[in-house]
């Protein structure tokens, strides 16, 4: 354990952060998932909507650091290269 006070502040801090990091993950990939289930079930313009909706939830992944802009950047073309392949 911490034996200073600015070692136990540290502590406290990487909590909340690990928490708010926590949360932010989670809503992407809820996000992410949403595409997922409409590319599934065939719904090129639900999909096309909810790719649009997780786009930015991305992007602001990156600009919190809590996803790198790569992985990003690959999951977004994965994701629409899969909805471009739905049969209209």
């Amino acid at each position: 354990m911490a034996n200073h006070k600015s070692a136990e502040k540290r502590i406290r801090q990487t909590e909340t952060r690990t928490e708010v990091n926590r949360a932010r993950i989670s809503r992407i990939r809820t996000f992410l998932k949403k595409v997922e289930t409409a590319i599934a079930d065939g719904k090129k313009n639900d999909a096309q909507q909810a790719l649009r909706e997780a786009q930015p939830e991305l992007m602001r992944g990156v600009s919190k650091g809590v996803v790198k802009k790569a992985t990003a950047s690959r999951k977004l073309s994965r994701l629409s290269a899969r909805i471009k392949n739905i049969a209209a």
